[in-house]
């Protein structure tokens, strides 16, 4: 056990990774608030460690709920010293067939609600220079599948918005890190997973394809919610956290595929690329 006792607050505590990580942080004799949409789910915490752990109602929509979540969080434990944004959930559908509804409630939770709650928090950790954001991503995050184009757009935002803000708060002391999780035993892909209202047949091999193949896979994700976990802890103990960090094996390949085909096509468009610039002879055949 570390000998700094730290306050983490945990947002999407009520089921899967959000709430293995809030139990692994209570027996690591830290103080923790943890916060749910609906604060029954989370009671059971309360009881593991009544002083040490801080139960909120929160639905990361409302900034007024989380600026007053994070108020009744100083107020109990006079500081914060690690956020993780946790709450999220994923949206499975061709874009032809999700709906613009569904399209803003993906983006309003796993990107607007993560903003809201980084905004309530940050003046906290930038007071005090220091603390640690680990936002929760996705390997769908620096990569995609058929039938992910909307949670795999949510998730790059919070990449985008991640790096950014490692930028900005590198000399305020504080640290950011992307949690990029691949296939994690939870109920991330059966009861938390929304999905299209109806499968179009011209996607029936591509989306339809991976629809089929997350059924398969529910109770078999090589990924141990309370090994990431303890990685988590463990990396806000670390004194240069990476601003990037995969987790499971089969993630780890997807991100190595993605940099080397990435890196491959720049490469070939290499000159196409600079004769964008002026003095520069344009470039009249392209690659094949």
């Amino acid at each position: 056990m570390s000998t700094k006792q730290r306050v983490w607050f945990i947002t999407g505590t009520s089921t899967g990774l959000g709430r293995s990580l809030a139990e692994k942080v209570i027996a690591h004799g830290d103080r923790l608030a943890a916060a749910a949409r609906n604060i029954k789910d989370i009671e059971a915490l309360k009881e593991l460690a009544p002083d040490r752990v801080l139960t909120l109602k929160l639905d990361v929509h409302n900034e007024d709920e989380a600026r007053k979540a994070v108020s009744a969080t100083l107020d109990a434990f006079g500081q914060i010293d690690v956020l993780v944004n946790n709450a999220g959930y994923g949206l499975l559908g061709a874009f032809q067939e999700v709906t613009d509804e569904q399209v803003r409630n993906q983006f309003d939770t796993n990107v607007f609600g993560l903003m809201n709650v980084t905004r309530a928090v940050l003046p906290a950790l930038v007071e005090r220079r220091s603390g640690h954001i680990l936002n929760i991503s996705s390997i769908l995050g620096l990569t995609s599948y058929p039938g992910f184009s909307v949670y795999s757009a949510s998730k790059y935002a919070v990449e985008g918005f991640t790096v950014g803000l490692a930028h900005e708060l590198a000399a305020l002391g504080v640290k950011v890190t992307a949690i990029e999780p691949g296939a994690f035993r939870t109920k991330w892909a059966t009861t938390t997973l929304e999905k299209a209202p109806a499968a179009t047949a011209a996607y029936s091999e591509s989306s339809g394809g991976v629809r089929s193949w997350l059924t398969g896979l529910n109770g078999a994700q090589p990924g141990d919610p309370e090994r990431a976990a303890d990685i988590m802890i463990k990396l806000v103990e670390t004194e240069n956290p990476p601003l990037h960090l995969v987790l499971g094996r089969q993630a780890l390949q997807d991100a190595k595929d993605k940099i080397g085909s990435l890196y491959s096509s720049i490469e070939k468009w290499a000159d196409v690329t600079i004769s964008g610039d002026f003095d520069e002879p344009v470039v009249d055949k392209f690659p094949q």
